[in-house]
């Protein structure tokens, strides 16, 4: 029940996704960056953030009620879906003559602000493994 409960937790459900979007969202602004000079090139982007809270009910309706669990056998709320990352091409925008549509300065602040958003998760993730671990050890709840 215990273990049940740990593993169903949104801070190990939500943050390694959070954390899975950031590394792929990387490895996209990287390929921008590399493809800066390439005629016709596109750019992509990673689409999470708004799938994860279509999932969770944010920001469909604001009159929307809140969903409340009032029994342990009833199914978990906002943990059904499964919102992974998604990338999207952006090729309704033409920067440049050559049909390119990369923007350096915006793909190296985007860049910038990965890393931060990656290490905020990290960082959360981490105390939250560290509480349980002084949790179990310390034998407290």
């Amino acid at each position: 029940m215990i273990l049940d409960q740990i593993m169903s937790s949104p801070s190990l459900n939500y943050l390694p996704r959070g954390m899975a979007a950031a590394s792929l969202r990387h490895e996209v602004i990287s390929n921008n960056i590399a493809n800066v000079n390439t005629p016709n090139f596109k750019r992509s982007a990673v689409n999470f953030e708004d799938l994860l809270a279509k999932e969770l009910g944010i920001g469909d309706n604001p009159n929307k009620l809140p969903i409340v669990r009032t029994h342990d056998r009833h199914l978990p709320v906002g943990q059904i879906g499964g919102a992974m990352p998604r990338i999207e091409e952006d090729d309704s925008t033409t920067m440049r003559v050559d049909n390119n549509n990369v923007d350096i300065d915006i793909e190296m602040a985007g860049l910038a602000k990965n890393q931060l958003y990656y290490n905020s998760m990290a960082t959360e993730l981490n105390g939250y493994i560290q509480r349980l671990k002084n949790t179990i050890t310390s034998g407290q709840s």
